[in-house]
């Protein structure tokens, strides 16, 4: 891209030195500007429709993902609640009867059946003694007396003290849940109470989930064995057909591909289970609203291009008629331009002229006072009054030249003030890039508060830097590292607008601010000349302006500048 931009305008700065009369100049020219503006206007046009495809395909897919995970939070707490209210109900029963009241068949029928009042989904409940023989049961099947010692969930439970079983069959043959709680006495007797929940209630809680007719959610096992019926992947205990994504206890979607279709799979652990909760949900049922759109979008996105086009074209037709028009004015302003450069080619001549005569005026004028010194160490010098007024004759035509070079350095280095309107907000941003880099090497944190409707100002660029960056300077030598600098801009009256740079430096005492703007006068010892300060209250009040200082020792200084709105003539 870079290199066709500018191969582009080198081929029209190349015309645009051709020579004016030549034929077909302002068509060939026409061309190539609107092609370099086609493609400058089509390209970020480009890159935007691509970014907003990519970022609306993110937006889509997270407002897909967002409705998933919050349902399957809901459905995964109203497992976790389901489960663990059985859980306590069995281990309350185990702890609130002894083993003699639960050997009693009559007695664990009456518990039995008050469990099934208040919770639903028991379909029996057995105790197991800790030999693993069932000493009595209450439900539908004839169970008393089997021995479950070589089974593994017996030995869980004898290890965790609470156990809750995958779905499998047994000896019911119908797919069942097992909550098994060992409880001990303080004599060190144990038991297990076993009950078996019925999977149904499961299933309720599915449907609970008001999923729509493409949609599916199912329990799976760390094996990936399925606990519930799936709609799309079998039936109970069957084999899941695809590899789960990285699942944890939070509420996990992702995007995944199965039997030849993209899914967004929603997953998540239930607590103290084996068990995953996962909801599935097809790709191009979630992104219909967007297939529906995209056709208004390429249309809209063709209909700019031409308007574009068209837009580009009229433009280049008036900037190439008005080229036209403007060409005999350039070649005036060339010749005008040439005599421009022999003007700067005279200033530096002079400069360079001041400079050569001031080196020998400076010997001369120290020689005419080494004689006249010496004449006057003699009270008995021959001719003293002749030589005399000789010396003071060099010494004259000394100064003579010396007002003369002063006026060519004058003329060539512009020290008279240069009016020209200027926004003050960019000024100072000019200036503060030259000490940027030096702020990030010391951290020193530049707050910029600068007013946005500050009017432009007629004033001296170059002189309004220097005053910027003479306190700037002062500034940064005076806060430490990891200091403050804080500049400001506002409208102070009709008549002025204001500039403060203030810092959390060391500041100054009373005596320093009352001489900081007297010619050679410095804290900085011989690091600093003394100029810095008076020269910077010269030139503000050359241009009309004011300067205030406010300081106090280990407080910092704000240094406050008043420029003028209207020019000094004015």
């Amino acid at each position: 891209m870079k290199n066709i931009l500018s191969s582009t305008l080198d081929t029209i700065k190349t015309d645009m030195g051709a020579d004016i009369n030549s034929p077909g100049r302002y068509s060939m020219l026409r061309r190539k500007i609107v092609s370099l503006m086609a493609l400058v206007t089509l390209l970020p046009l480009l890159s935007l429709a691509g970014i907003n495809y990519y970022e609306h395909q993110n937006t889509m897919t997270a407002e897909v993902q967002a409705p998933m995970r919050a349902l399957l939070g809901k459905a995964k707490h109203s497992f976790e609640l389901f489960l663990a209210e059985r859980t306590s109900a069995v281990s309350f029963i185990a702890s609130a009867y002894d083993f003699e009241e639960l050997s009693d068949d009559a007695n664990l029928q009456r518990i039995f059946q008050v469990m099934r009042r208040e919770f639903t989904g028991f379909v029996d409940l057995g105790l197991i003694d800790a030999s693993g023989r069932q000493v009595s049961y209450s439900g539908p099947y004839d169970l008393v007396g089997r021995n479950y010692s070589e089974q593994a969930w017996f030995q869980q439970v004898q290890f965790k003290g609470t156990y809750v079983s995958d779905v499998f069959l047994g000896f019911r043959k119908f797919p069942h849940v097992v909550i098994a709680v060992r409880h001990t006495t303080e004599s060190g007797q144990s038991w297990v109470l076993r009950a078996t929940l019925d999977t149904m209630h499961f299933d309720r809680i599915l449907g609970a989930m008001g999923l729509g007719p493409d949609s599916d959610a199912f329990l799976v096992n760390r094996a990936g064995v399925l606990q519930t019926e799936s709609r799309r992947f079998g039936k109970v205990l069957d084999k899941l057909p695809f590899q789960l994504p990285p699942t944890n206890f939070e509420s996990n979607v992702q995007s995944m591909q199965a039997g030849g279709q993209n899914f967004f799979v929603a997953t998540a652990f239930i607590s103290d289970t084996d068990f995953a909760l996962v909801s599935v949900k097809p790709k191009p049922t979630a992104f219909s609203t967007w297939y529906t759109v995209r056709i208004d979008l390429l249309f809209i996105f063709v209909s700019g291009v031409i308007i574009i086009f068209l837009a580009v074209y009229r433009i280049t037709s008036l900037l190439i008629s008005r080229l036209q028009e403007s060409d005999e004015q350039r070649l005036g302003a060339i010749h005008q331009m040439e005599h421009s450069q022999k003007l700067s080619s005279i200033g530096r001549l002079a400069a360079g002229v001041a400079h050569e005569i001031n080196n020998p005026l400076a010997i001369i004028n120290e020689k005419a006072g080494l004689m006249r010194d010496i004449m006057n160490l003699r009270p008995d010098f021959p001719d003293k009054d002749k030589f005399a007024r000789q010396i003071e004759a060099i010494l004259r035509s000394v100064d003579r030249c010396r007002g003369i070079t002063h006026r060519m350095l004058g003329f060539a280095k512009r020290m008279d003030v240069k009016i020209e309107v200027l926004d003050v907000n960019a000024v100072l941003i000019e200036t503060l890039g030259f000490l940027e880099r030096e702020a990030q090497y010391r951290n020193i944190e530049l707050v910029r508060d600068l007013s946005p409707d500050l009017p432009s100002i007629p004033t001296d660029h170059g002189q309004i830097q220097q005053v910027f960056l003479n306190i700037l300077n002062n500034s940064m030598a005076a806060v430490a590292d990891g200091g403050r600098i804080v500049l400001r801009t506002w409208n102070e009256d009709d008549r002025f607008v204001g500039v403060s740079i203030e810092d959390n430096g060391c500041g100054m005492s009373e005596e320093t601010v009352k001489n900081m703007f007297e010619p050679f006068f410095t804290t900085k010892k011989e690091k600093g000349t003394g100029l810095g300060m008076s020269i910077t209250y010269g030139i503000v009040k050359r241009l009309g302006g004011e300067i205030k200082v406010r300081s106090a020792l280990s407080e910092g200084t704000t240094m406050t500048i008043l420029l003028p709105k209207n020019s000094l003539e004015g």
